[in-house]
């Protein structure tokens, strides 16, 4: 089941990659929302063949789509290419004169608490970054695609999720299992951890 937290605006940009929590993710709010999409270009094959395909659904849908693009790379040295691409996301989504959803989730959460950890403070992805709004923290990855699946909503997916040379995804693939093996209930945990943060 698709849970939402807060409040969000009438008129909204929905931020999406073209993969199942995004797409669902759209297709919800599209009912109670007036929506548009973004979506950023990183200059890479996989990420044209994202936005072709997420620009072409839009327009079968008559949704306004909006596209940015990483016209140059200015990459900082010791910057890895996950934190690169998601700075500039951010950037162009920094941009938008509108509020910005996305469709980070609860297990993005509980990857992001674990990777943190390792750091010394496990942290909980924020509600909010200036116009960005995630209200879909409380949602389960799984809820997205079940979505997808009884709605038939189209979703692509990225080649890239399972190469574990990036760390988001040597931790899911790899690390997770274990993070399940020692607490099953991790979900729960970072969920309440959630909830705490916002009464």
């Amino acid at each position: 089941m698709i849970q939402v937290q807060g409040n969000i605006p009438r008129e909204i940009i929905v931020a999406v990659s073209g993969g199942a929590d995004s797409m669902a993710a759209l297709d919800f709010l599209r009912n109670n929302h007036d929506v548009s999409v973004a979506f950023f270009d990183h200059g890479t094959d996989v990420s044209r063949n994202a936005w072709r395909f997420v620009g072409e659904y839009c327009g079968n849908n008559n949704i306004p789509f909006l596209l940015g693009t990483n016209t140059h790379q200015d990459r900082k040295p010791g910057e890895s290419w996950e934190e690169y691409w998601r700075n500039k996301t951010y950037e162009y989504f920094h941009t938008l004169n509108a509020p910005v959803i996305t469709a980070h989730h609860l297990d993005d959460c509980v990857e992001t608490w674990v990777w943190s950890s390792m750091h010394g403070t496990g942290k909980i992805i924020p509600y909010e970054n200036r116009n960005v709004i995630r209200p879909f923290r409380l949602t389960r990855k799984r809820d997205f695609e079940m979505w997808c699946n009884l709605k038939n909503v189209p979703f692509i997916e990225d080649e890239t999720n399972t190469d574990i040379k990036y760390t988001r995804n040597y931790i899911r693939h790899e690390m997770m299992p274990h993070v399940l093996r020692v607490n099953p209930g991790i979900h729960k945990t970072i969920k309440k951890k959630i909830l705490q943060e916002t009464t």
